[in-house]
């Protein structure tokens, strides 16, 4: 959500936008580095992330996503930071072309040394950096598989003298993140909160029924933009159910989704099924596979209209939580 007026601020999010806009600056002279946003489901990273990316002018940015079914896939991670930039492959010394060629799979070869695949992967980006600034935005870091975490933390322990940056978002502390600049994402204040949320309801409402469901969001950017479509008549009454507690609420918000996905046409929600096993929002990859099992352009419809996703050059599931639901 973004302050009216203010083109580009995150509601309840000036502090954090400034923070960011601070450090690309540095990342822009020459003073790379790496950032980890912490915060649960539905506290706004992605959100946070998304800003940063637009407001990298004269940057290229570089997104790959962490997921949950692709933990176990090796190098599956990395290479959706480093895809863009194979090209350039052959700048690099022999023993780290063919690390990376042989954790991708462009040639025959033993599993590459971790050593040489992270110093491989550093000297791609800082070649490509030193073309066009860049930062690498990885979420849901806490779904990488083993091999990216290790080789992506290795670059943002090393990256200093180069116009390059990440930016990892995860729910939780990962070891091999630690030491990186962090940034604890907190649910909103009261007064953004009902902001927020009043921005989400179509018909007025009691400030008394307003104040409960900000009380159960605990702030939670997510939960204020879905936990009214979740509500029941009494609910919007007035009426009163169980207090949440603050591991609840993700789990509520899934839910939530879950009915959505489920009340949307055969089509659609298969259209989704095959988004959501596809990470790196490649639109035309989509389609192909959804030609083959016979969905049309069509099916799309419902499911952006319904706020689940988000097309483009690049489809992406907004808010993220959809895809596990």
């Amino acid at each position: 959500m973004v302050w009216p007026g203010h083109p580009g601020v995150l509601l309840g999010r000036r502090a954090e936008c400034a923070w960011f806009d601070r450090w690309q600056d540095a990342v822009k002279a020459g003073r790379g580095g790496a950032l980890v946003v912490l915060g649960e489901p539905g506290i706004g990273k992605s959100a946070l992330l998304d800003h940063m990316a637009s407001a990298a002018v004269g940057f290229r940015v570089v997104r790959a996503v962490g997921v949950e079914t692709e933990a176990e896939l090796p190098f599956g991670a990395l290479h959706q930071v480093c895809a863009p930039f194979l090209t350039a492959l052959d700048h690099l010394p022999g023993p780290q072309q063919d690390a990376l060629s042989a954790a991708f799979g462009l040639r025959t070869g033993a599993v590459p040394d971790r050593l040489m695949l992270s110093l491989a992967v550093l000297g791609l980006l800082s070649e490509a950096a030193v073309r066009q600034p860049l930062i690498c935005v990885i979420d849901d870091a806490q779904w990488l598989d083993p091999g990216s975490a290790q080789a992506l933390a290795f670059v943002a322990h090393r990256v200093g003298a180069e116009p390059l940056g990440l930016v990892f978002a995860t729910r939780h502390a990962l070891g091999g993140l630690r030491g990186l600049r962090q940034m604890v994402l907190t649910g909103l204040g009261p007064r953004d909160a009902r902001a927020l949320l009043h921005s989400a309801l179509h018909v007025p409402l009691d400030e008394g029924v307003v104040d409960r469901i900000a009380a159960e969001a605990r702030g939670s950017p997510l939960a204020l933009l879905e936990l009214p479509r979740s509500m029941t008549a009494a609910g919007f009454t007035g009426g009163f159910g169980p207090t949440d507690t603050a591991a609840a609420v993700p789990g509520r918000i899934e839910d939530g989704f879950r009915r959505r996905v489920l009340s949307l046409p055969p089509a659609t929600r298969m259209l989704l099924l095959v988004a959501a096993a596809e990470p790196t929002g490649d639109s035309a990859l989509l389609w192909r596979a959804a030609a083959r099992l016979g969905i049309g352009v069509s099916a799309a419809s419902a499911a952006e209209s319904g706020g689940l996703v988000s097309n483009g050059t690049k489809g992406v599931f907004r808010p993220p939580l959809v895809r596990s639901a």
